[in-house]
């Protein structure tokens, strides 16, 4: 018996012209189905320095059907730095869906030739923006309506389309840390935006000294990004996209978040934190989240599988079929002896 396996590229995700409210959208369904799902720690082996390799399984509950695995990497000095890729399977049957019982297991490829035509890791970038995003927008403060950004990949990209997707109808500011041309690049990718004002600073004191919300995009740190805790005001919101570099204010801050406990309970100063909760607990009502202007709060949000597994369900559900290439696999259907 032969099944057909197939691979869904990056460049079919990005004609599907999905919008960035639209992911925060799914970002929120995933955080909320968070304890109806099964999701197994991520596995994780460093083959150098800060490279990894990470696997992350989750399964979907009912009625979506879909159990998948991320596999997520970082090798330094390689471009791009950072790929992943994701596996796609029915839940029930274990390979075909029902109303196409000819397919069988479905990939998700994230990486392909047209990485450098400016078709990027679409699903990775996306939802990791729409969680940093969506994060912000239950935590920061009443009034805030400044964000700050170190590191202006990618990430932050897909970051700020989200937030200028969630505050359409309301002026922003992006004050942007200077590195080689990246602030000035950021500022032409957004220039359209009218509601958007743009501000360049030179050093990360310069940006953090009466910030009201810090989003940081930096893949790797070594040391801390800024020692000097008194430059973190009251009522700042910090969102450490890749968790590095903001080690001193887990002493200090008064609540943190994160995706999961486990993300965090290997940090260094977790035993320290004052407070601690996981995020969905925010969007369920089961945590109040920010309770006044004055806290200083840190949304960890590394990312979930289910955000990654449920992304890839919605978007597969979306697709022609019929319009993507497949290879043919040989199934056994009976059992064997070696």
């Amino acid at each position: 018996m032969k099944n057909k396996v197939l691979i869904v590229q990056n460049k079919h995700i990005c004609d599907l012209n999905i919008s960035p409210k639209e992911c925060v959208s799914w970002v929120n369904e995933s955080f909320c189905m968070k304890y109806e799902a099964q999701l197994p720690a991520k596995i994780s082996v460093h083959p150098q320095g800060n490279d990894f390799f990470t696997s992350m399984p989750a399964l979907l509950p009912q009625p979506y059907r879909f159990f998948g695995v991320k596999e997520v990497c970082r090798i330094n000095g390689r471009e791009p730095a950072l790929s992943s890729d994701i596996l796609l399977y029915d839940s029930i049957t274990g390979d075909s869906r029902p109303e196409l019982p000819e397919f069988m297991p479905y990939i998700t490829e994230e990486r392909d030739e047209n990485y450098q035509y400016g078709c990027k890791p679409y699903i990775c970038n996306m939802r990791t923006g729409a969680v940093a995003a969506l994060s912000i927008d239950k935590l920061k403060k009443s009034d805030a309506h400044t964000f700050s950004f170190i590191g202006l990949g990618n990430t932050a990209r897909a970051t700020a389309m989200c937030l200028l997707s969630l505050y359409a109808n309301k002026d922003v500011k992006f004050r942007l840390l200077r590195y080689k041309d990246q602030a000035d690049s950021f500022i032409e990718r957004f220039q359209e935006y009218t509601n958007a004002l743009f501000e360049i600073v030179d050093t990360v004191q310069e940006l953090i000294s009466g910030a009201e919300i810090i989003i940081s995009c930096i893949t790797d740190a070594s040391d801390l990004i800024c020692t000097d805790n008194t430059l973190y005001n009251k009522g700042v919101l910090l969102v450490p996209v890749h968790t590095r570099g903001f080690q001193n204010c887990d002493l200090f801050f008064d609540k943190i978040y994160g995706d999961d406990r486990g993300h965090v309970c290997g940090f260094k100063n977790f035993s320290k934190f004052r407070a601690f909760d996981e995020f969905s607990n925010v969007l369920l009502s089961r945590n109040p989240g920010r309770e006044n202007d004055k806290e200083r709060i840190i949304a960890y949000n590394i990312g979930l599988g289910l955000h990654d597994i449920l992304f890839a369900c919605k978007i597969y559900e979306r697709l022609n079929k019929a319009q993507f290439p497949f290879f043919m696999q040989e199934k056994e259907t009976a059992k064997f002896w070696i």
